[in-house]
């Protein structure tokens, strides 16, 4: 069976202020050809298929169109992500083309959606992005036992019932889709902070006595592990400047008749390059960087005092700059600062806070007392909020 891997779609993103729709738009042209020209028989969409809970209407028609053309051609399986809401993703599920399936029911992880080929028959399972305090209740095995607070507990417990479901089916082979942060992978500074009691990982050996696990949330296309039996596809295109040395990509997978994978990476279409420039005004408007014209760029001017009309200057050797900063060459570093990202623990820059504020550092009860605040506030976040966040 030839499988088409993907993900992290964010329809609707924007690059620091840059819309993307056109971008992506061309990047599900490009996918559709890919399934035609390559004879895929299913196609897996590891979930963040939005950037937010409530997606923008043209970002709506747009996974609208796409699933109907790849229909088509082949059988689609789409399991929600962090960023999506899985009951505006999964309304109508139930009565939709049976060559378009959307898993993101929690408690039906064990429900595959079962795909035949010549060599017999193939299970799919759908595990969404699990919120530990979401699901805890309704995924564990004993009633009145909640299992642990912790991604690598529900994630396992879905599991289980996966494998259970398997083994009332000898000589079916399995493939996974899922959305979580498996460790030994390897995050990007762009994906939304998952962590519950202050671990995210989920452990590679979670996924035992599967064939394939189609992977979702890492936005850089990696296998985890010493093989590729599982695999993030990473996300089509670059959503930070963080991740301008990826190469984006798909990832096409062949499962023969015994369950072992060949993977092939497919390069996606790049609209734009992201560049980094890094010099005085004057060495700008004499040329430097001037092959990157054409590139999203972010733009340190290294001038010791501000240059005039610095911004205007400066867009009019990079029309496409997308962010201009003023960054004396000789200004003071400071040893205690870094710089927050969305991979950064809210706790430890809370915690940074304390130590900037009372020139000591938080004792482990403070610690707990942030981190149980920090957690209270996310869970009770509205999805308007939590996409902000």
């Amino acid at each position: 069976m030839r499988i088409l891997h993907t993900g992290d779609w964010h329809l609707g993103r924007t690059l620091l202020g840059a819309d993307l729709l056109e971008h992506q738009a061309a990047f599900l042209d490009h996918l559709v050809g890919v399934v035609v020209q390559r004879s895929v028989d299913l196609v897996v969409i590891a979930g963040d298929v939005y950037d937010r809970a409530i997606p923008p209407v043209d970002a709506v028609r747009m996974l609208s169109t796409v699933l109907e053309r790849l229909a088509a051609v082949a059988t689609v399986v789409v399991t929600p992500g962090n960023h999506d809401s899985a009951a505006r993703l999964g309304f109508g599920s139930a009565v939709m083309n049976e060559r378009v399936r959307i898993l993101a029911e929690p408690t039906r992880v064990g429900d595959p959606v079962l795909v035949d080929d010549p060599d017999g028959q193939v299970a799919v399972y759908g595990i969404p992005y699990l919120q530990p305090d979401m699901v805890r209740h309704a995924l564990a095995p004993v009633p009145d036992e909640p299992l642990a607070r912790s991604h690598h507990a529900v994630v396992g417990a879905a599991m289980d019932r996966i494998r259970a479901d398997l083994g009332r089916r000898p000589g079916a082979r399995s493939v996974v889709v899922a959305h979580a942060f498996v460790g030994g992978a390897e995050p990007s500074d762009s994906e939304q902070d998952i962590r519950v009691g202050g671990v995210d990982r989920v452990a590679e050996s979670a996924f035992d006595g599967v064939d394939y696990v189609a992977l979702g949330h890492l936005h850089g296309p990696q296998r985890v592990g010493g093989s590729d039996r599982i695999r993030y596809a990473g996300s089509p295109l670059a959503f930070s400047f963080g991740e301008r040395n990826h190469t984006k990509s798909v990832t096409l997978v062949d499962l023969d008749a015994s369950g072992a994978v060949t993977v092939e990476l497919l390069p996606t279409p790049v609209p734009r390059r992201l560049v980094d420039v890094r010099g005085t005004i004057d060495a700008i408007e004499s040329g430097l960087g001037a092959e990157d014209a054409d590139a999203w760029v972010r733009v340190a001017v290294t001038d010791t005092v501000h240059p005039e009309r610095m911004y205007a200057r400066v867009k009019d050797h990079f029309p496409h700059a997308l962010a201009i900063t003023h960054e004396p060459a000789d200004a003071p570093t400071h040893s205690a600062s870094r710089t927050v990202t969305a991979t950064s623990d809210p706790v430890e820059v809370a915690a940074d806070f304390v130590t900037f504020a009372t020139g000591a550092a938080p004792s482990d009860d403070e610690l707990l007392v942030l981190r149980d605040a920090y957690e209270a506030a996310a869970a009770t976040m509205s999805d308007h909020d939590r996409t902000a966040h």
